[in-house]
């Protein structure tokens, strides 16, 4: 009886040291990797996100194209967006989620300094074919002035050229410096602007969220002077209340 209970007291004291130790088991690296949030995950790894991009730019090449021979000055431009429309910055979302941090300040200009964004799909022939139609292409980004010139050289390193880059200054109002297009702005003479492409509504002259209120008729330029490109990952649209 004694060498009975001796046994079934070991028995209990092993049991509960492989229970302690399978407890505090650090997860695997494929749980941590299936923690990065949907939307990086969507834009770095979905066939969707590159045919999106890929299928709009081809859209506004051919209408573009049409446009080209109604075209009376050959002092025109279209103007982009730089971030997730022309170079693709997801990596430093992933970055930041798998440290459980979000966007700073701070950060986002270090990331911009390492001038590593790629270019996103359909991005450099589009913007050849501005070249080749004898357009200009203009640069209009929220970017901090004082990364003007990293993000330049971040652009010719995946062979897209700008006549000009715009940067923020003083407001993140892109339309006081689509106005200096028009205008003529540094070495540029004035610019009819024949044809916006951007990521976020504040990327295109005027327009802001309240547009989601305005129905169908609101909307009647994209597709046409205005080309809109998917980005889940941040953009004017978090702030929406409803």
């Amino acid at each position: 009886m004694r060498l009975f209970l001796l046994c079934l007291l070991m028995t209990a004291l092993l049991a509960g040291c492989t229970t302690s130790t399978s407890a505090v088991a650090p997860p695997s690296s494929s749980t941590a990797s299936s923690e990065l949030p949907l939307d990086i995950r969507w834009v770095r790894r979905s066939a969707e996100h590159q045919a999106a991009y890929a299928q709009t730019y081809r859209a506004a090449s051919a209408y573009l194209s049409a446009m080209a021979d109604t075209i009376s000055t050959d002092r025109w431009a279209v103007v982009l967006d730089a971030d997730e429309t022309l170079i693709d910055n997801s990596l430093y979302q992933q970055e930041r989620a798998e440290q459980g941090l979000g966007f700073s300040p701070e950060s986002w200009n270090a990331w911009t300094l390492r001038e590593e964004a790629t270019a996103l799909p359909g991005a450099v022939a589009f913007t050849r074919q501005v070249a080749e139609l004898g357009g200009r292409v203009v640069v209009v980004t929220n970017r901090d002035d004082a990364v003007c010139e990293a993000t330049r050289r971040n652009l010719q390193a995946v062979a897209i050229e700008a006549s000009a880059i715009l940067c923020q200054t003083d407001t993140g109002d892109k339309n006081p410096r689509f106005a200096l297009v028009e205008q003529g702005y540094g070495d540029l003479p004035p610019l009819r602007i024949v044809m916006w492409v951007g990521d976020n509504i504040q990327d295109f002259p005027g327009l802001s969220q309240q547009v989601r209120f305005g129905g169908q008729a609101a909307l009647s330029e994209f597709g046409g002077r205005f080309w809109l490109l998917p980005n889940p990952m941040y953009g004017s649209w978090t702030r929406n209340a409803e």
